[in-house]
Formats: C-alpha cells, structure tokens, sequence
C-alpha cells in the first residue's frame, strides 16, 4: 500500500516538474513576428491533424468498448451480469484517455519549444540546447507521471490484475493508430518534400518555397512527438500489468510500484540536473543524463530493496534491464551516430551513387540488430537464472521486473526523444526565416544529435516492448493457466508451429501496409508540389510576397494517413484472434512467439538503418564527400527517403503492434478455450 500511494505522489511531483518546465519555455522570449507566424502554421497544422484522427480513433474506442461492455471478461449470455464488464470498460477507456491525453500535452509544448529554440540559437548554443530539452521534458514527465497515475489509481480501486490489462490495451490501442498515423503523416509529407525540392529542384531543406515544408515540419510533431510519446507510454502501462498479473499471486505488487515510483523519481533528477556548457556537445549532453538517470535508478532501488526487505536477485534482474537498454542505446549510437564508422561507409558509398547507399545501409542495419536482439535475449535468460533460486513464478517475475527497469528511465528517454522533433522544426524555422549562418550551424548541430537521439530512443523503446512482451507472453500462459489450460510451446506441435509462422509474418505484413500507404500519399503530395510550381507565379523564383498553399499540402498528408492508419492496425488485431478460434490457446502462444522474434528484428533493423541513412546525409551536407548539390548528396536524399518510413512509421510503430496482440491473446483467451475449429 505504501509505495502505491508513494506512486500517486511522485506522479503528482513529475506533473509540478512538467507545468515548471512549461512556463520556464513559455516565458522564453519570442519577438521575431514571421518565427511566430511560421510556427503558428505548424502549430494549428498539427492540432487540426490530431483532431482529425482522434476523431478516426474514438469511434474505434466505441466499438471496441462495446465487445468490453457485452463479453469480457464475461459474456452476458452467461448471466453473471455486467458489473465487472463495466469495470473493465472504465479501465479500457482510461488508458485510452490518457494515452491521447499524453500526445496533446506533447503537441502543445513541442510546437511552442520549437520557435522558443530556434530563437534562443542567436543566443547561442547553450540557450538553445535547453529549450527544445526542457520542452522535451514536458513531455517525458507528462507521460510516465500519467502511466504511472493510472495504473496505480486502478489498481489501489480495483485490486484486479484484468482491470491493468484492459487499462493497457486501451493505451496500446490507441498507440499503435496514433504512431502509424502519425508515422504515414511526417514520411508523407517529409519525402515528397526532399524528392521535389533536394532532388528534383536542388533547393535547401526547409526552403519557404517549397509547398510541403510546413506538413513536413508538422509531421515531425505528429509523429515523433505524440506518436512516439503514446508509444512509450504504452509500453509503460503494458510492462507494469504484465508484472502485476504475474506479481499478485507471488504477493510482490509493492515491489513492482516501488521500483516504478523510484524510476520517475530519479528521471525527475535527470532532467532536473541535464545542462549543456557554451561549447558544449549536445549528443554528449543527452547521454550523459540518461547515464546519470540509470545511476541514480540503481542506486535508490539498492537502497529501497535492502530498507523493504524485496529481494537483491530482483534489484539484480531490475539492473539487468538497465543495462540492456544502455546496450541497445549504444548500438543504436554505434550505427546511427554521425562521427561513427558506420555513417561515413555509407556516406562514401554514396558517391558511386543511390543502389550502393541501399545496399550498404540496409546491410548495417541488418548487422545492428544482432547486438540489440542479443541484449534482450540474455538479459532475459539472466532475470530468469538470478530469480530462478527463489522458487515458483520468480523466474517469470524477474523477466518483468528487468522490463520494468529497462523502462524506469523512460522519462529521461521521452525527454531526449521529443527534443529531436522541437530542435529539427527549429532548424527548419530558422532556416525560413532567414536567421543567418551562425544560427543554422548551432540548429544543424542540435538536430544532429536530436537524429542520433531518435534512433537511440527508438532502438530503447523497441528493446523495452521486447522485455515487456516477453512479460505478456508470460502474463498470457498465466491467464490462460487460469482457466485450467497449460501451454507447452513444443515446436513439434503443429498447432505451435501454425501459430509460429503466422505470429511472424504479421510484422512483415503489417510493415508492408504502412510503407505502402506513405508510398501512396507521398506521391499524391508530389504531384500537388509540381502542380504549385508550374502554377503559381512567382513561386519558383522566390519572388517577395509570393507564398505557396502550405495548407493543401497538410490536407493531403492528413487525409491519407487517416485512411491508411486504421487497416494495418486491424489487420494485426483480426490475424490474431483468427489464429485463436481457427487454433487454440497453443497456436495463440506460437504466434505470440513468432510475432516477438519477428518483429523485434524488423523494427530494429528498419530503425536503424533509417537513421544511419538520415545522419550519412547529414555528414555529406556538412562538407564531406562532396557536400550540398554533390552527386553524392543526391544518392543519400535518396537513401534518406528510403529510410524515412523505415525509421519513423513501420520500425516504430511494430513494437506497439506486438504489445497489442500480445494484449488482445491474454484479453481473449477465454473465447479462444470456448471456440476452437480445430482443437
């Protein structure tokens, strides 16, 4: 009880730290009147997209809340009436609205930090270096104080393991549509934006003629802020059910709240300590507070765990899950990072022109998720040996405790994320407004580690839903024991294997749906760029007063990513509980595991070799190899669009994906053991 209402008040402390971090940014001084402008486009862009698709969503969340309401976790027909099915339909619906209660708070800070920064970069680096971090911050705490709220709240009320798990999926529900349309959205506009203007009309980046500049800068905060920020909060809500289930019947729930009260607590330090000197490097920066957080975290749950009376092997399986996400994080560093081997191969590679970019970009990031997936694999093999003496379902417990402690710093780890958009839209308004050189290098240098940051933070968070589903597939064996089912994943068992190939073919799919529907949207969008060019006179000379209609270029962003967000989402959704009723719980677990392996693999290598792809471009536009309007830059605009919805709207939005159904299979695993065709 006592680290459950520790739990409520930290959360509380984290939302005091956000609304500081909020007016400290607010107050910054914004006195260029065309930066304002362009970043009220930005701003009303993305809000008038974020209505548009919560719109799509909440009659998704009706839907589903009627099938809650009528059958789970009983059916109505077997008359043991409605009152628990309302119970979970109230937990359904919070996670719901806390999820899109996190991308809104992220949305509204990020598009005012971005003005906010790019305006202090006259300033210098320092100053501009802690608005897009502290509007970073904003987000980070809203989210895991939110997480950490809900889930402590629903269960402090309820005491009922079931009640997490609809809380869960109604965050992870939502976060899946949310990261994939808001993935479509930022790649739409972001390609079509670099293939006409880089390509075609060697224009600058962020060039104010060009059409799609202000979607592209919009995209940015739909997707990399709000989008990844119901992500993250996903995998929060998702790892913390998952070792409730498990905990309640090892009586060990105050351990799991303990260490998860004392993760924001120390985030809370992290990002209360982060600065950045004149000269400073801000890759550097970024790091070093994640460091500091994950010090801080192992330190205070040592102490917590000797003063409590828990035991050392699960602060142990707690620090495995730290260390995993640093290893994940370096990697995705190693790769990704502009100074680093990786980068400059491939950059040089571009100079022999675009197929030999593909080539060797994808080929690292196939080469970077060997280290990642090993990391998740042994760090789950650890938990399990260190827990394994203390008996029964420790062993299990231990795999959720190391999610849980690769997730404790998730605050500081959404704070560096949402830096990467509010400093990239800096740079891009910056360059709009015409600030002068010195601004764009100290932009250009702030974006630059904002991209290794993202590939960082993407790799953690798909490292984080690796440990977390892990925990679920575990959480699913227990539910389903429940029911007086035990499952054996026996690779001879045809069922397991049916489920197996299907579970792993899912991500594939799924992927495939989402690049598809950027290629398509993308495609629109270039045509409306050329039509604008051809049209408009005086647009392509950059007469004075001549602006393009940024705003068709938003609305045909929008439109698509809200017709494409929903099919891939439901798709993974109906693949699952198809293999349940064709199936059985057997086939479930398969396709539970398969779905893990595969997944984990793609979203790794596509996130990485999509920010490998970004940062070699960078490295060329910085004067090497060639540098701007080089052949060599050509080939990596090339590359970089290739990779856009690999990094940021397929390899991202699949972790959520495999929290999701992982969900859905504990959720329905009484109507799989009631229906099963070929049981």
């Amino acid at each position: 009880m006592f680290w459950i209402i520790t739990s409520i008040v930290v959360s509380f402390l984290a939302v005091g730290v956000a609304v500081y971090f909020y007016r400290w940014v607010e107050q910054l001084p914004s006195d260029n009147a065309n930066a304002t402008s362009i970043g009220k486009l930005i701003r009303d862009g993305a809000f008038t997209f974020l209505k548009r698709e919560y719109r799509t969503l909440l009659i998704f969340c009706a839907a589903v809340s009627l099938v809650i309401l009528f059958i789970y976790p009983n059916p109505i027909w077997t008359g043991k009436g409605l009152a628990r099915n309302a119970v979970m339909l109230v937990s359904y619906l919070s996670g719901s609205a806390l999820s899109g209660i996190a991308g809104f708070v992220g949305i509204s800070i990020a598009t005012l930090a971005n003005v906010k920064s790019a305006l202090a970069a006259e300033k210098g680096l320092a100053p501009a270096y802690m608005a897009g971090f502290r509007g970073g911050a904003v987000m980070g705490m809203a989210v895991v104080a939110s997480s950490l709220f809900g889930a402590a709240v629903l269960y402090l009320v309820t005491r009922d393991a079931g009640a997490l798990m609809a809380f869960s999926f109604g965050a992870s529900s939502l976060a899946l549509f949310a990261k994939a349309g808001g993935g479509i959205f930022t790649k739409t506009a972001d390609i079509a934006a670099d293939l006409a203007g880089k390509v075609e009309l060697s224009i600058p980046e962020d060039d104010p003629r060009n059409p799609a500049v202000i979607a592209d800068n919009v995209g940015d905060n739909v997707g990399d802020v709000a989008g990844m920020g119901a992500d993250l909060f996903d995998s929060n809500v998702a790892s913390f059910s998952a070792a409730i289930v498990i905990a309640i019947a090892l009586n060990a729930v105050d351990l799991i709240f303990c260490f998860g009260s004392l993760g924001l607590l120390a985030s809370i330090a992290g990002v209360l300590l982060a600065r950045i000197g004149a000269d400073g490097d801000p890759g550097k920066a970024l790091n070093r507070g994640t460091y500091l957080t994950c010090a801080i975290f192992a330190i205070v749950t040592f102490l917590a765990s000797l003063i409590c009376g828990y035991s050392l092997r699960l602060w142990g399986a707690a620090v495995l899950g730290v260390v995993a996400g640093i290893v994940i994080g370096l990697t995705s560093e190693f790769f990704t990072g502009d100074d680093k081997r990786p980068v400059k191969m491939v950059a040089r590679a571009c100079e022999s022109g675009p197929a030999f970019t593909i080539l060797s970009g994808f080929s690292y990031g196939l080469l970077s998720s060997l280290p990642s997936m090993a990391g998740i694999g042994l760090s789950a093999l650890f938990a399990w040996r260190i827990c394994e003496p203390l008996g029964g379902n420790y062993p299990m417990l231990g795999i959720s405790v190391a999610a849980i402690g690769m997730l404790s710093v998730v605050g500081m780890i959404i704070s560096n994320d949402a830096y990467g958009p509010i400093v990239d839209n800096a740079r891009g308004i910056a360059e709009m407004c015409d600030l002068g050189d010195d601004v764009l290098e100290i932009t250009d240098k702030l974006d630059s580690a904002g991209n290794t940051s993202k590939a960082i933070t993407k790799g953690f968070a798909i490292g984080a839903a690796g440990l977390t589903v892990i925990a679920l597939l575990g959480a699913f064996i227990e539910t389903v024991a429940g029911y007086g089912v035990t499952i054996t994943l026996d690779l001879m068992n045809p069922m397991v294997l049916f489920g197996i190939l299907t579970g792993a073919s899912v991500p594939a799919v799924f992927s495939a749906m989402l690049i598809l529907g950027v290629n398509r949207n993308a495609q629109t969008m270039v045509r409306e760029i050329h039509r604008q060019f051809d049209t408009i006179p005086g647009l392509r000379e950059g007469k004075p007063g001549v602006r393009p209609q940024y705003d068709l270029c938003i609305d045909i962003a929008a439109r698509g990513a809200i017709r494409e967000l929903v099919p891939a989402g439901l798709m993974a959704i109906g693949l699952t509980l198809l293999t349940g009723i064709v199936g059985n719980v057997q086939a479930v677990g398969g396709f539970l595991a398969g779905n893990i392996v595969s997944g984990l693999m793609l979203a790794l290598l596509m996130s990485n070799a999509g920010g490998l792809w970004d940062n070699a471009k960078k490295y060329i536009e910085a004067g090497n190899c060639g540098g701007k309007g080089s052949k060599a830059h050509k080939a990596a605009v090339i590359g970089d669009t290739v990779g856009d919805p690999f990094k940021d709207t397929a390899g991202p939005s699949i972790n959520t994906q495999i929290t999701v159904v992982s969900l859905v299979s504990s959720l329905a695993a009484g109507l799989f053991i009631m229906i099963s065709i070929l049981a």
